[in-house]
């Protein structure tokens, strides 16, 4: 049965990893309608929101990956001016669209529909966030994903990725992989470590500046 589950678990997230945009879309709607993502519903005082308030700077904000829209109800209203989550599941956004009207941030906070991996905008942000959603890229894509965001990142604008690396004191592959490709990859301004039984990890990163040739 054990051998089972995690075979199941396996599969569940290769496909939510790799899988055609309209499949990782059922599989979220009905993960987020059957009540498995409530928990997350709170998650005030979360070890990634100084980090956003400090690059921030009451500008402007994209989530990819936003799900129930905690970042965008949670986050102090003074620290940013607009905001855009992005979430592949119509039921996530559905919550994030209420939390925010029950909140009175509907002037300065939006959401879209769609697979964050090819998401476009005419926008620019201050902070380009991956809340555990840089889980669900695979990792020979995350350069070109963060390439492709680098787009939208307003002069002096940042990537902040927020993780779990390590589970009971053992790192995890995956997550600790992408973090060494973000090392190797990118300008590292800060990162911090919060400990506990899982191990969180907030990297907060931009793209590096090609040196002047002589």
């Amino acid at each position: 049965m054990y051998i089972v589950t995690r075979a199941l678990t396996f599969i569940r997230g290769f496909v939510m990893s790799y899988g055609p945009s309209s499949i990782k879309r059922r599989l979220w709607d009905k993960e987020f309608s059957g009540g498995k993502w409530n928990f997350i519903d709170n998650t005030v005082g979360d070890c990634v929101y100084p980090h956003l308030e400090k690059y921030a700077r009451n500008g402007s904000i994209l989530d990819l990956g936003c799900g129930p829209g905690n970042t965008a109800t949670e986050l102090s209203d003074a620290a940013y001016r607009n905001y855009i989550g992005v979430d592949i599941s119509e039921e996530a956004l559905g919550k994030a669209a209420k939390r925010t009207e029950a909140t009175g941030r509907t002037h300065k906070n939006r959401f879209a529909q769609g697979d964050f991996l090819n998401y476009q905008t005419a926008d620019q942000f201050d902070v380009v966030l991956f809340r555990e959603s840089m889980y669900h890229v695979p990792l020979g894509k995350i350069k070109p994903v963060l390439k492709h965001y680098s787009e939208y990142l307003k002069d002096g604008g940042v990537f902040i990725v927020r993780m779990y690396l390590a589970m009971n004191g053992k790192n995890k592959f995956r997550p600790t992989k992408m973090v060494q490709i973000i090392e190797n990859n990118f300008d590292v301004l800060e990162k911090g470590e919060y400990g506990g039984k899982r191990a969180a990890t907030v990297i907060v990163f931009r793209p590096k500046v090609a040196k002047a040739s002589r």
